[in-house]
C-alpha cells in the first residue's frame, strides 16, 4: 500500500496505538515487534476492541483485508507515515538531544512557548525510533510549533530521526559521558550527538547553542545560529548575566530575574535554552519569567521534597558520570548537615568501574557528608572511608538499619534501572 492511501485512512483514525492493552475507539493499530513479543498476532485482538485500522508484516495474521494493511515493515512504516504527516502539515519543529538535560529543557521549552503558541512536545521520553514518530503523528492541524526530544546510544541513530522529523531547528545541551558502551567512548559521544547539527548544517537550518561550550562552538562554526551565553564577549543573541542556585537555580537576563523550582547550577543552561527560544519566536520577558517560575518537576528529575523535616533532592530518573559529577558539585556547596544516597551508573560498558571509581574519588575527601553507594560496581570500586558506606544491591541497603535521620539535606540519584526513588519509603 502506498504512503499516501494508508495517511488518508490515519486521517480517519483518533490516534495511533502500538499496545492491544491501550486500545481507544477509532485508533489505528500498529503491529511492532520486539524481542520478547510479536505484535502481529494481537492485530485481530486490536480490531475487535476497537481499532479502526491495523497495520501488520505477518501474512498469515491478515484475517480482515478490509480494515488490516499488509506491509514489508510495519516500524519502517510507522516511521514513513510519521515523515509523511510532519510535511503535510508543514509546521516548524524544533530538535533537541544531549546526555544531560533532554527533557528537563523539552518540557521548559514546552512551557515557554505554549504561552504564544499551541504546541506538541514529546511525551515523558518517547525519544527514540518509535517514540519520534508517534510523537509526530500526535500534531495535530491546529498545532503551531513541535518539540521533538531524540536519545541515542549508538552512531547514526539521531541520523534516522532526524530525517523522520526534519526539524528546522535543533539545540544539543550537552557532551557528556553517557552512553559510552553504545558510543564507544567519549569521542563518539559528541560524533554521534553532532549528526544533528550535521542535518541542520546541511539542510541550512537553525542551531540554537550555549556559547559557552567550546564544542557547540566549534561544531556550528558554518551553522546560522543563534546562541546564549554567560560571557558578554562571546556576543550572544541572548546575554544572561547571572546564575547561581542554593538549591533551586536562579537566572537573571535583560534585567529580569527567574527563580526556578530546578535544583542545581547544572539546571542553569537547561532554563538558559527555553529562555533562548523563547526570544527566538518572541515571546515576552513576562511571559518566559512566568512559565519558567512555575514549572515544577515531578518525574524523578531535580525534585526538591519536603518529608520528616529533611529537605530530599530527588534525581533518580537517569545518572551518567557527567550529570552525577555535576549534581555532587552542587551538593557539596549547599549549607547545613547532607546525607547522599547515589547508585550505580549504566550503560558505561568497559569504562564502567573506572567511572565508579573517579565518583568516589571525587568526594573521598568529602567528610562533612555521609555517602551511601548503592550497586555493584559502586561497591566493587568502593575506597574504604568512615563515612562511605558500600551496598552490593539495592536489598542489601534495604536490610541495614539507617539511624533516625531528622534536619538533613539528602541527595538521591541513580540510573533508572535502580529506582532509588524507594528510598523516600525508607526515610
Amino acid at each position: 500500500m502506498r504512503i499516501e492511501e494508508l495517511y488518508q485512512c490515519f486521517l480517519q483514525c483518533d490516534g495511533i496505538t502500538t499496545d492491544t492493552r491501550k486500545i481507544t475507539p477509532n485508533s489505528f493499530f500498529f503491529a511492532l515487534k520486539g524481542d520478547n513479543f510479536n505484535a502481529n498476532e494481537f492485530a485481530q485482538e486490536a480490531l475487535n476492541k476497537g481499532a479502526l485500522f491495523a497495520v501488520i508484516d505477518e501474512k498469515k495474521y491478515l484475517t480482515d483485508e478490509n480494515k488490516m494493511f499488509l506491509v514489508n515493515n510495519v516500524l519502517q512504516t510507522l516511521q514513513e507515515l510519521a515523515n509523511y504527516h510532519r510535511n503535510q502539515l508543514g509546521l516548524p519543529v524544533i530538535a533537541l538531544t544531549g546526555s544531560n538535560g533532554k527533557t528537563t529543557t523539552k518540557e521548559l521549552i514546552n512551557v515557554v512557548l505554549s504561552k504564544k503558541y499551541k504546541t506538541i512536545a514529546t511525551i515523558g521520553n518517547l525519544n527514540n525510533h518509535i517514540g519520534v514518530p508517534l510523537t509526530l503523528l500526535s500534531i495535530k492541524e491546529d498545532t503551531d510549533i513541535a518539540i521533538v526530544e531524540m536519545g541515542a546510544n549508538h552512531q547514526k541513530e539521531i541520523e534516522l530521526l532526524c530525517a523522520i522529523a526534519e526539524p528546522d531547528f535543533g539545540y544539543i545541551t550537552n557532551f557528556g559521558k553517557a552512553h559510552l558502551e553504545g558510543f564507544g567512548g567519549i569521542e563518539g559521544v559528541i560524533k554521534g550527538k553532532s549528526e544533528m547539527y550535521d542535518y541542520l548544517i546541511q539542510n541550512h537550518k537553525t542551531i540554537f547553542i550555549n556559547a559557552d561550550d567550546p564544542i557547540q562552538l566549534t561544531k556550528t562554526s558554518t551553522a546560522n545560529r543563534y546562541s546564549f551565553s554567560t560571557n558578554i564577549e562571546n556576543k550572544p543573541n541572548v546575554y544572561i548575566s547571572n546564575c547561581s542556585a542554593n538549591p533551586l537555580a536562579t537566572i537573571n537576563y535583560n534585567n529580569t530575574s527567574i527563580n526556578s523550582h530546578l535544583i542545581g547550577i547544572y539546571n542553569a543552561n537547561n532554563i538558559n535554552a527555553a529562555i533562548t527560544i523563547g526570544k527566538y519566536f518572541n515571546v515576552a520577558d513576562s511571559e518566559i519569567k512566568d512559565a519558567i517560575e512555575n514549572y515544577i518537576p515531578n518525574n524523578n528529575r531535580s525534585q526538591l521534597i519536603e518529608k520528616n523535616s529533611n529537605k530530599i533532592i530527588l534525581d533518580a530518573y537517569n545518572a551518567n558520570p557527567s550529570s552525577m559529577a555535576a549534581a555532587l558539585t552542587n551538593f557539596q556547596q549547599l549549607d547545613g548537615s547532607k546525607i547522599a544516597f547515589l547508585g550505580d551508573m549504566f550503560e558505561l560498558g568497559n569504562e564502567s568501574l573506572d567511572e565508579h571509581k573517579k565518583i568516589i574519588e571525587s568526594i573521598v575527601n568529602t567528610t562533612n557528608i555521609q555517602f551511601y553507594f548503592i550497586g555493584k560496581d559502586f561497591y566493587t570500586s568502593k575506597i574504604e572511608q568512615p563515612h562511605l558506606n558500600y551496598f552490593e544491591s539495592y536489598e542489601d541497603f534495604l536490610n541495614h538499619i539507617l539511624d533516625p535521620i531528622t534536619n538533613k539535606t539528602i541527595l538521591i540519584k541513580g540510573s533508572r534501572g535502580m529506582a532509588l526513588e524507594r528510598i523516600l519509603e525508607k526515610l
